[in-house]
């Protein structure tokens, strides 16, 4: 990506980026769609309670990944093959710790964790049967993320996406089988995902060990190289930081839609599916950017980096805009999707309306954070989406949805929390000198 038409090549790697986080997105989706139809609306809540908090300890992890990616992708551009070796298995050992750790602490903390979130009594049961199943799979799917972070670090983004692909239609077939065939329930669900991303993660692999690349893995060399590690650690902490407290303010989101009933979480659980699909785009667009400018900034391709920079803000923020319109009027059609209860869909119709109001504003700090997180500097992103997305939101929620026990009150603290990163990430983007600060850090 040092070289060549900017857009085209940012539009070309982000797709497969797309369509793997499409696919990715659809392990849950799936979940809660059939569960919802099969066993109905009280397995719908369950499965929804349960999301956010995967993904406050899962996303620990993946945002350490970002810190491999970045010193993955500048040794990539630098063309440092020894300083490549040394990072890659770094980055692999690690993902064996971390997927330990992940298994772990969700199993045996999962029922107490349900309990602080508030969960409805009548869902308890299936809640913690399904989180329960989901991290005895932790391994697979920390390695996967990781691995395949890895690959599109190095510019290869469609092999993951295949290996996703299949995955994700395996996921589907077998929970039509387990769920619809069995009649297992919401552990059905739970077992389906987790064979789906065992797949995926072996997958990869295999493709690591079996290459002829000059990122070719060896099994014996997986371990901990303290330079490159401390280099992933010093990157790829503060995003790890940041991602498990902004989950952090979306579990206890989730705890505060919890005390308006079951009807109410299976709503809002379906349209947090499809937040999940339509924030795709700018997710994967930052993704890119943080190669794109990783790449180009070991190669000392300045002016590029701006260039690429511009491009990919004005996609991220066109692309969420239009989505936001198509939104207004096909939100009922799609929350059908998971379930035909009048009830549940006004919730989720709720929820839509609200959201989608900011959708432009959070493309804006994901972008301006990608930028900043490829040439390296991950600790300020950190600190304002920490700051907006956990403090101000939990304030907001606690202060005034709870208190006043206003559910639409509870959800605006989205919109408000991506307003106030969006403005202060770019104060900063537009004031920073960053060749300064990569000639000065991160070329020492």
């Amino acid at each position: 990506m040092t070289e060549g038409p900017i857009a085209r090549q940012m539009i070309f790697f982000a797709m497969p980026l797309l369509l793997g986080n499409l696919f990715q997105q659809l392990y849950n989706a799936v979940d809660s769609a059939v569960v919802g139809h099969y066993v109905g609306d009280l397995a719908l809540a369950a499965v929804g309670s349960s999301t956010s908090l995967i993904n406050m300890i899962v996303n620990l992890f993946m945002g350490i990944a970002v810190g491999g990616s970045v010193v993955i992708s500048q040794y990539y551009g630098a063309r440092d093959q020894k300083g490549l070796h040394d990072a890659i298995h770094s980055v692999l050992a690690f993902s064996v710790m971390a997927g330990i750790a992940v298994t772990v602490i969700g199993y045996f903390m999962t029922p107490q964790i349900l309990v602080w979130m508030d969960t409805p009594e009548n869902i308890m049961p299936m809640s913690v049967e399904y989180l329960q199943i989901i991290f005895l799979g932790g391994m697979a799917t920390v390695f996967y993320n990781m691995g395949s972070g890895l690959l599109r670090a190095l510019g290869d983004s469609k092999r993951p996406l295949y290996f996703l692909i299949l995955a994700s239609l395996l996921n589907i077939v077998l929970d039509v089988l387990f769920v619809a065939g069995f009649n297992t329930g919401v552990g059905g669900a739970a077992l389906a995902t987790i064979i789906s991303q065992a797949v995926s993660a072996v997958l990869i692999l295999v493709v690591l060990i079996r290459t002829d690349e000059e990122y070719k893995v060896t099994l014996r060399d997986i371990r901990v190289y303290p330079k490159q590690m401390a280099a992933v650690i010093r990157v790829g902490l503060p995003s790890g930081i940041q991602n498990a407290i902004v989950g952090f303010s979306n579990v206890i989101v989730q705890s505060s839609i919890n005390i308006f009933g079951e009807i109410a979480v299976a709503g809002c659980s379906a349209y947090i599916k499809i937040d999940g699909f339509v924030i795709l785009p700018v997710m994967s667009m930052s993704m890119t950017l943080t190669t794109f400018v990783g790449q180009n900034i070991g190669a000392l391709n300045y002016d590029r980096v701006k260039k690429g920079m511009k491009t990919g803000l004005l996609m991220g923020v066109g692309i969420t805009l239009a989505l936001s319109v198509c939104l207004q009027f096909l939100g009922g059609l799609l929350l059908r999707i998971f379930s035909s209860d009048p009830e549940v869909i006004s919730y989720g119709l709720l929820m839509m309306r609200i959201e989608s109001l900011g959708y432009f504003l959070l493309a804006i700090s994901h972008c301006l954070a990608g930028t900043l997180r490829g040439v390296g500097l991950t600790r300020v992103p950190m600190v304002i989406m920490v700051l907006c997305w956990c403090g101000a939101r939990v304030v907001w929620i606690v202060l005034l949805g709870r208190q006043l026990h206003n559910l639409s009150l509870v959800l605006a603290g989205y919109p408000i929390s991506w307003f106030l990163s969006a403005v202060l990430l770019a104060v900063y983007f537009w004031k920073m000198d960053w060749i300064h600060y990569y000639e000065k850090t991160m070329r020492r």
